[in-house]
């Protein structure tokens, strides 16, 4: 009869089961309160136009006011979340933020007209802008160095999921039950992930406090990719604004299926190749998709025709999905866990930066030289992001003659 074998003797693999089963719980619980709080923005994106212009009788310049408001405020909010994740805990900051989000959403009800819509987008934009930067955190100190890039890949289609889930479900309720159930949509669906987020465990270490000021707030290692996602992010943005416009101009049929296939080239993406910046670097990543992205708008702005149209929305598509998950694993890899929360609060804010901007740049473009004026200028912006790439490449590479292998890891991946 054979003894059992102490602890100490069991194979290292079944500890790394145990471990691994908590964190695809919690990985699975964030990634529906992020889906949650995408889908309180989502449920309002095709109504909140038609309030303004109709029930508020405002014009169209309160509609852009009034849109725009919530991506203003996640910009600004996102660092100052990510201070708040690192120093009080991932899980507090996702239930504040789920919180203020939820807040915005009912805030839809006074009747205070266009000025108080404003400001409950502004609380909208607060909200999700904490909630996703400090699970984004969160998600990362589930999983290995090794996984952080496909964790990252994955964990972003949350933010696909709830807008693209989020906006017929809104037009569905405004058709049957009217604003005020929308508004109802925004409010309980955050609520839920605030549910969802205080019950799922977290492993926190000590955390020194820092005082509050720009240097806490921002993460500089953030800046160089941040720059490039905000490029990348043009394309996308003039996806959104023209894509289905510039169909219907050249006489395309069916010319909202480009933008299917464009969001579908994204999610695919993700799940199929979110693991390549883990095993082939992010760099050669992020060069490869910026190009992609490139070489799919240049294909827009010739397109003639839906067939071509498709094929160009999956290459931009492809190409737009690795750049944010390459980019963000170059941020991690820089900084300490002690300041992770900071690090993708700063990145992240280059994405509502790279949107909020990106837009109005296609429309100048647009009415200046036409819809493919526009593609050909995003283009130019995704080559952009190519260059900064190289450029981080050749900031990475060691000096000639140094020992690059004498560094620790630990320490290569803290400094940019």
């Amino acid at each position: 009869m054979s003894r059992p074998r102490p602890a100490s003797a069991q194979p290292a693999a079944t500890a790394g089961s145990r471990d691994r089963g908590p964190a695809r719980g919690a990985f699975a619980a964030l990634f529906a309160v992020t889906t949650l709080n995408l889908l309180a923005i989502g449920v309002t994106l095709p109504v909140v136009p038609r309030y303004v212009e109709g029930p508020l009788g405002a014009g169209s310049l309160a509609v852009g006011i009034v849109t725009g408001a919530f991506a203003l405020s996640g910009i600004a909010c996102r660092p100052l979340a990510g201070h708040f994740a690192d120093r009080r805990g991932r899980r507090r900051a996702v239930v504040l933020g789920a919180s203020l989000n939820a807040l915005g959403g009912a805030l839809h009800f006074l009747p205070a007209g266009v000025p108080g819509l404003i400001v409950a987008r502004l609380f909208v934009g607060m909200g999700e802008g904490m909630a996703y930067t400090a699970s984004s955190a969160w998600v990362i100190d589930l999983s290995p160095p090794s996984r952080h890039g496909r964790l990252i890949a994955l964990y972003g289609l949350a933010v696909w999921f709830g807008v693209a889930f989020g906006a017929p479900i809104g037009e569905l309720v405004l058709r049957a039950w009217g604003y005020e159930a929308v508004w109802a949509c925004a409010t309980a669906a955050p609520l839920l992930g605030a549910a969802i987020a205080s019950r799922v465990p977290e492993r926190r270490t000590a955390r020194p406090r820092a005082a509050l000021g720009l240097r806490t707030l921002i993460a500089r290692e953030a800046v160089g990719p941040g720059l490039g996602l905000s490029l990348s992010m043009i394309g996308y943005a003039t996806i959104s604004a023209f894509l289905v416009l510039h169909l219907d101009a050249v006489g395309a049929g069916h010319a909202a299926s480009a933008f299917t296939a464009f969001a579908a080239a994204v999610v695919l993406t993700r799940v199929l190749a979110g693991g390549l910046p883990d095993r082939f670097g992010p760099i050669p990543c992020v060069l490869a998709a910026t190009l992609t992205e490139a070489a799919g708008l240049v294909l827009l702005a010739a397109s003639g025709g839906l067939a071509t149209a498709l094929v160009a929305s999956v290459l931009a598509g492809a190409g737009v999905s690795l750049v944010f998950p390459s980019l963000a694993l170059i941020v991690v890899r820089r900084v300490g866990e002690e300041r992770r929360g900071v690090a993708m609060g700063s990145y992240t804010a280059f994405f509502d930066l790279g949107f909020l901007v990106g837009s109005p740049v296609a429309g100048l473009a647009a009415s200046l030289g036409g819809y493919r004026a526009a593609f050909a200028t995003a283009a130019g912006a995704a080559v952009g992001a190519f260059a900064l790439a190289l450029a981080l490449r050749a900031r990475s590479m060691p000096e000639p003659g140094a020992d690059a292998g004498a560094r620790p890891v630990a320490a290569q991946n803290s400094r940019p």
